[in-house]
């Protein structure tokens, strides 16, 4: 984390993209069978893929335009004329879109190079019957991240819909009873998937996790109003619980007691750090509604500009850390990969905040920076299991 404004009847959600209406995208040059199949669509309240660019341009960033139509052309096929399919098809990819997807990755990829990583370093212990319960503990992972990022959505409705504005529960695809069903239903599954299989140790670090995430979004708390306790508590979450967490619930899996590693270290240290940029750099694209609700983050504070100078800076001090780590401890590291792979996301990172600059700080240069310092990320974590 990503057609019709008008409402499904019984699940109270939009279509796909919900920033389109469907008379202003008539369909062109469709042959008359399948007209008579769209318009069918049309008559249960779901309109899939007949817009046109220009109508929904200003409203739905492109990468997220092309992914959207491109799925919601493919259940044409597949969806036919049956409402009912329909309305799974639609409810699914609103829940999708309410997990957002880039965060599930950077969860996903961070527990895997983790779980990877343990196992790399005791490949003797290493049984078929732990693929269960690594499983389980991936979905416990995604049900800690989406409980933390709807609820937060739930909250910030009206902020979101200057910002973010396809969110589904400010776009008004998702009522806001739906999306509390939603993140009760995570955090309770996620609980009870880490109590049953990982111990009481890991159930109290994971409730810590959910609990940095309420504070964060709901009142009286809302620790978001305030800059430095955001940074900490994304920092921590994303960083160190994940990190840590994951490591030491796979070497108890394998028998093992916790003990640190060099490269364990390393990644927990580089990530907390990345996490913390990732929380400075978060309010680049939303400066205009946070000030609007006068929301103080850093970005409102200092200015977009020196934010971005700021995040980049401190991704390069990480990046400069890894290539040293592998000089000074090369018996800890492959420093034939450490070193390059480094050096290349570094001078990467170098080469799109100059493009930033260039294009002088536009909204949509700041969205694709952003996203740019999201792929550094998921980057990170799939070399670490190698290096």
């Amino acid at each position: 984390m990503e057609l019709s404004h008008s409402h499904c009847s019984s699940l109270g959600i939009s279509a796909v993209n919900p920033h389109c209406k469907a008379a202003s995208c008539p369909p062109k040059a469709i042959p008359s069978k399948l007209n008579a199949k769209r318009l069918k669509i049309f008559k249960y309240g779901v309109s899939v893929g007949l817009f046109n660019r220009s109508s929904c341009s200003k409203h739905v960033p492109a990468g997220r335009y092309k992914r959207n139509s491109s799925w919601a052309c493919s259940q044409v096929g597949a969806a036919g004329s049956d409402p009912m399919l329909n309305k799974v098809s639609t409810f699914r990819d609103v829940c999708w879109r309410f997990l957002r997807p880039h965060t599930i990755r950077g969860t996903a990829l961070g527990s895997a190079a983790l779980v990877g990583r343990a196992l790399i370093e005791n490949s003797n212990l290493i049984k078929w019957s732990l693929l269960l319960k690594a499983f389980s503990g991936l979905i416990a992972l995604i049900c800690g991240n989406g409980y933390i990022v709807g609820i937060n959505q739930i909250y910030d409705i009206g902020i979101d819909k200057v910002n973010k504005p396809y969110l589904p529960v400010a776009a008004g695809d998702l009522s806001v009873q739906s999306a509390w069903f939603l993140v009760i239903f995570f955090a309770v599954t996620g609980l009870l998937i880490v109590g049953y299989n990982f111990g009481t140790f890991i159930t109290s670090l994971y409730s810590l996790g959910l609990f940095l995430g309420t504070i964060y979004s709901v009142p009286p708390f809302r620790m978001k109003r305030f800059p430095v306790a955001a940074f900490l508590i994304i920092a921590t979450v994303r960083g160190f619980l994940l990190n840590f967490g994951v490591y030491h619930a796979t070497r108890a899996a394998l028998g093992l007691s916790f003990q640190w590693s060099a490269p364990v270290a390393f990644i927990t240290t580089f990530v907390t750090l990345f996490a913390l940029v990732i929380a400075i750099t978060k309010d680049l694209p939303d400066v205009e509604g946070d000030r609007k609700f006068q929301i103080s983050t850093l970005a409102t504070k200092l200015g977009v500009r020196n934010i971005a100078l700021l995040g980049t800076g401190l991704l390069l001090v990480n990046y400069v850390a890894a290539v040293l780590a592998a000089i000074y401890i090369p018996q800890a590291f492959r420093c034939s990969l450490m070193i390059p792979a480094h050096i290349f996301l570094g001078v990467c990172l170098v080469f799109q905040a100059w493009g930033l600059e260039q294009a002088n700080y536009t909204k949509e240069a700041i969205s694709g920076f952003y996203r740019f310092i999201w792929n550094l990320f998921y980057a990170e974590y799939a070399i670490f299991p190698f290096v």
